[in-house]
């Protein structure tokens, strides 16, 4: 046993010899402690020699239990607790260890409920029959506010009792949940409150929905909404509640909408209304279930209503938006219809406006010059819609080619096509391809060139523009183009134009020429062909000259051509000039000697010159036509001054009078007046005489002068229309004779479809043509007709 009888003391006063005293103390008893544990087990015996005084645990309870009762009166009706917050909450604190928890959590309920309904419940009962809905919802929203502020007063001195007790017991609510049941009891659901506090929420989100109301409470509605979540009433209550009042509104709103407003204005209504419902439930912070409940609701009562989904998708409405070209409405009309997959039932009214508005523009015999640059713009306005308004939705791509696919194949008879079925968009195009490639941008239509900047002073730059735009509108045009079936008219058209720009040099751009050739038909090949082969063949001749050191005057290109795969051309009197006979006669010597058996036959229709020419203002250059440079050259050796007579011309040249006035008009009348008429006019006459023009002069030495184009004549376009339709005639006929010869007897039905089948890359037949040129087969005894046993007309092949 350890002896507290003789404490030692330590004297911090004296020196070292204090120290060395004290640092032996613990050393002998180091050594005492071990001498003990050594000789066995001791036993420490430790008094408690303070009494603790005894005190009756119930007084104390009571003690303790009248102090918090006195001070959640006074937090319950916002008075200042004259017991310190510390002291109560070691009182909950000891009650809690002595196992009073559950009595103490009784008195604090039986507590709060007598105060919610002492300042709270009765207060706003009473209210209740002076204040409107909103008034009763804002004294509603500040008790909960006012008790919300007491409960955690409250809970910071019962803190010792939610953490150690109520948490742990599944049974009972926490101090918070205990004081939102209450209120939740006393308050919300009381018979006289609830349907009041229910109707002032949704009179203010109606208020919100008027937006010029003067009822708006956005603040108001947000918080009621909290407390509704707080209080576990959104979804059993509010919620249900909002969406019925809400549905009522909506349903006036979309018939009153639907019958005074337009398919634009509706669309845009109909787009803003769900959009401001959608942002109102995730300002106000209204539940995912709510937004979702109600969007679905607006897009059922809005769009996939029977009469609301007929107006959306009505081809009356559809039409007026895409003629407006109201890409905005479209755009909304498009994300309207995708809310409920209905996009694809777009397709029929968009199908059915592009067909009727392309019919209009293709069979215009007013506008037919305009018909490409029309189909241009229409197409391209399509395009803009379907990417930006539509999405680039693939089944409404689909709509748009289908569309023109159809409407670009109809044939009609009329004045346009001279009595035959062949589809005037052909022809029209390859004359818009002639005009491009021939006159390059300065014949491209001002409203299908791509924007541009104002500013083009670099040539180079400008040049390459020029390309750019050029190629840009072949595209547009060969889309044209992929769309129509027969290939017939277009090619007997282009073939025309191309063999021109070909001969001439007339091409705007050389590269775009090879690649309309190989875009637009394979059957134009040869003509490329021949063009290079004849480029060699002038190379070669020109070798033959230098080995005979042989060096003509002139220096004669000609371009030698397969007349089955180019364009037949009216033989034209001309009287050439003698230099030039010459170097033709010795060009034909070579070629024949050089390809046995060939004859060559000069078009100098076709032909161009370069003429030097020197004038009293300055020396020229010019590039002159075959017609134009043998007129020219008669004035060759005459006087300034001298007059010739159009007689002694004509005589001289060999012209008839159409092209002889064509060509001096070119000369005399045009933009470079190289002659001089007598007298003046733009009008060549029989008896007008013509001189050299001793005052020409120009800034430029030389000097392209154009020949005034004789424009196509109605006969030509007949004679080209029928031609193409007799060919059509004929291949109709040799597909008939094939399928007769495999098949040797056939229905009339199964003979229809089989040529349908057999010519359909050639363009669609009509099937009254299909009768006609059966009927002439069998006038020549290629068939004949018979019954097959069950009676149904038929067909046999005649060998």
């Amino acid at each position: 046993m350890y002896d507290f009888s003789r404490p030692n003391h330590i004297d911090l006063t004296n020196g070292p010899a204090t120290m060395t005293t004290v640092a032996k103390k613990p050393a002998a008893m180091a050594r005492q402690i071990d001498a003990s544990v050594q000789s066995g087990p001791k036993q420490l015996i430790v008094k408690n020699l303070r009494q603790t005084p005894k005190t009756d645990p119930e007084k104390y309870f009571n003690q303790i239990l009248s102090q918090l009762d006195a001070a959640l009166s006074a937090i319950l009706i916002n008075e200042k607790v004259r017991t310190s917050n510390e002291l109560l909450y070691q009182g909950v604190e000891n009650l809690c260890r002595q196992g009073r928890a559950a009595p103490l959590f009784k008195v604090l309920c039986e507590k709060c409920k007598e105060g919610i309904t002492s300042q709270f419940e009765k207060p706003l009962v009473t209210q209740a029959s002076t204040l409107d809905n909103t008034a009763l919802l804002r004294s509603v929203m500040e008790s909960w506010e006012a008790w919300n502020i007491r409960l955690k007063t409250i809970l910071s001195i019962f803190y010792f009792l939610d953490r150690s007790y109520l948490i742990r017991s599944p049974s009972l609510p926490t101090i918070e949940e205990m004081g939102t049941s209450e209120f939740r009891n006393q308050v919300f659901s009381h018979p006289t409150l609830q349907p009041r506090i229910l109707s002032g929420a949704c009179d203010l989100m109606a208020a919100e929905r008027r937006e010029t109301s003067a009822e708006r409470d956005s603040a108001l509605l947000r918080n009621a909404i909290e407390m509704f979540y707080s209080l576990g009433v959104y979804s059993s209550h509010f919620g249900p509640e909002l969406l019925g009042r809400s549905s009522s509104y909506f349903a006036s709103w979309s018939d009153d909408k639907a019958k005074t407003l337009d398919l634009a204005l509706y669309i845009e209504a109909s787009q803003r209304l769900i959009d401001e419902e959608v942002q109102r439930c995730d300002d106000l912070g209204l539940d995912e279930v709510t937004r979702k409940t109600l969007e679905t609701y607006l897009e059922d009562l809005l769009i996939d209503q029977g009469d609301r989904r007929e107006k959306l998708l009505s081809t009356t409405g559809l039409s007026a938006l895409l003629q407006a070209d109201d890409r905005d409405a479209l755009k909304q009309l498009y994300a309207l219809l995708h809310r409920r997959d209905l996009c694809e039932q777009l397709r029929p009214p968009f199908e059915a406006f592009i067909s009727e508005q392309g019919s209009q523009i293709v069979f215009d015999e007013a506008r037919e010059q305009e018909m490409v640059v029309r189909l241009l713009n229409f197409k391209r306005k399509l395009d803009m819609v379907w990417e930006h308004s539509f999405l680039m939705h693939e089944g409404l791509s689909h709509s748009l080619r289908e569309a023109f696919e159809t409407f670009i194949n109809k044939s009609k008879r009329s004045n346009m096509t001279w009595g035959t079925d062949n589809p005037k968009p052909g022809e029209m195009i390859a004359k818009h391809v002639d005009r491009v490639l021939k006159g390059g941008l300065k014949a491209i239509p001002a409203s299908t060139t791509a924007a541009k900047d104002d500013n083009h002073e670099d040539a180079d730059a400008s040049s390459e523009d020029e390309d750019v735009e050029i190629n840009r509108q072949l595209d547009n045009v060969l889309e044209l183009f992929r769309f129509v079936h027969g290939k017939a008219v277009f090619e007997a058209f282009y073939k025309r134009d191309l063999a021109r720009r070909l001969l001439l040099n007339r091409s705007a751009s050389a590269d775009a020429e090879k690649k309309c050739g190989a875009g637009f038909t394979h059957n134009l090949e040869q003509m490329f062909k021949d063009m290079a082969l004849a480029r060699e063949e002038v190379i070669s001749y020109k070798s033959m000259l230098e080995e005979r050191d042989s060096r003509p005057s002139i220096d004669l290109n000609v371009s030698v051509l397969s007349e089955s795969a180019w364009p037949s051309y009216p033989k034209v009197d001309l009287i050439i000039p003698r230099e030039v006979q010459q170097q033709t006669t010795t060009f034909e010597q070579y070629y024949k000697a050089k390809h046995t058996g060939r004859k060559l036959t000069w078009k100098h229709s076709l032909a161009h010159c370069q003429l030097k020419a020197y004038l009293p203002k300055g020396n020229k250059e010019f590039v002159v036509s075959s017609y134009q440079a043998v007129v020219l050259l008669i004035f060759k050796d005459k006087s300034a001054n001298a007059e010739i007579a159009y007689d002694h011309i004509q005589a001289a040249s060999g012209l008839d009078d159409v092209e002889l006035k064509r060509t001096l008009q070119s000369l005399a009348c045009a933009k470079y007046k190289v002659l001089s008429k007598t007298p003046k006019g733009r009008e060549v006459d029989n008896t007008d005489t013509f001189s050299i023009n001793a005052n020409f002069s120009d800034e430029k030495y030389r000097i392209k002068i154009n020949q005034i184009q004789a424009k196509e004549t109605k006969e030509e376009n007949k004679e080209t229309h029928e031609r193409v339709a007799a060919d059509r005639a004929y291949e109709t006929q040799a597909a008939i004779v094939r399928i007769m010869k495999s098949r040797k007897t056939i229905t009339h039905l199964d003979l229809v479809s089989d040529v349908f089948a057999a010519t359909k890359s050639r363009g669609v037949l009509d099937v009254g043509d299909i009768k006609k040129n059966i009927e002439k087969l069998i006038e020549k005894e290629y068939m004949e007709r018979e019954q097959t046993e069950d009676g149904r007309n038929a067909y046999s092949y005649l060998a």
